[in-house]
């Protein structure tokens, strides 16, 4: 029959993601489309809740006898985007090792860019090539939420201090954009990681 319009929403997401992966991945794995697919949705979804009321979640976890402080944004939390930076770089190295194998993986390590001699230089320039992957898509997610949801409660303010402000629903419709680019950048760089980790130096 005639697909529904959600069908046809998921169809273009599928097909969105599904294009980006075959454009920037360049091995032969299939888990690839599914792990975009994922990431994408999720960190989109969480990001998502940014557009609650500012109040709402926090209020009804006291309300239920929850925490005190509560942040309803999930990536507004370092310990979320790092986590699932995390998860990113045990993926990095395993396809690092699942590619090239153990020996060829400790000896990538050990003697590029500079050859066997430098072994010290290498491993040192690879320890922070590896780490600043995890910490830098992490950070970058967080900070970008974290600043977001703050723009947020100070547009909440305003009307206490100055009358009704039309300023929340144009951040909220920019904001839109935002989230949706975040997620986006986030798959995006997962997919590029996990892609060099199958190309030899």
């Amino acid at each position: 029959g005639v697909p529904s319009k959600l069908q046809n929403f998921v169809e273009l997401c599928l097909e969105f993601v599904d294009n980006q992966v075959k454009d920037t991945y360049h091995g032969t794995s299939k888990l690839m489309g599914p792990l975009a697919l994922t990431l994408f949705v999720w960190v989109f979804l969480m990001n998502l809740m940014d557009l609650l009321p500012v109040d709402a979640l926090p209020l009804f976890a006291q309300a239920t006898g929850g925490a005190h402080y509560f942040r309803a944004v999930p990536t507004a939390d370092p310990n979320m985007t790092l986590g699932l930076s995390l998860s990113i770089f045990f993926l990095v190295i395993f396809f690092n090792i699942k590619t090239k194998g153990p020996f060829g993986f400790i000896k990538e390590c050990f003697c590029a860019p500079l050859g066997g001699k430098l072994f010290f230089v290498n491993v040192f320039l690879r320890i922070i090539e590896e780490l600043a992957k995890p910490v830098s898509l992490g950070l970058r997610l967080f900070g970008n939420m974290y600043a977001g949801e703050l723009i947020f409660i100070l547009i909440a303010l305003i009307p206490s201090v100055f009358g009704q402000s039309p300023l929340g629903l144009s951040w909220a419709i920019f904001h839109i954009l935002i989230i949706t680019l975040q997620a986006y950048i986030f798959m995006m760089l997962s997919i590029v990681y996990l892609s060099m980790a199958q190309e030899h130096h």
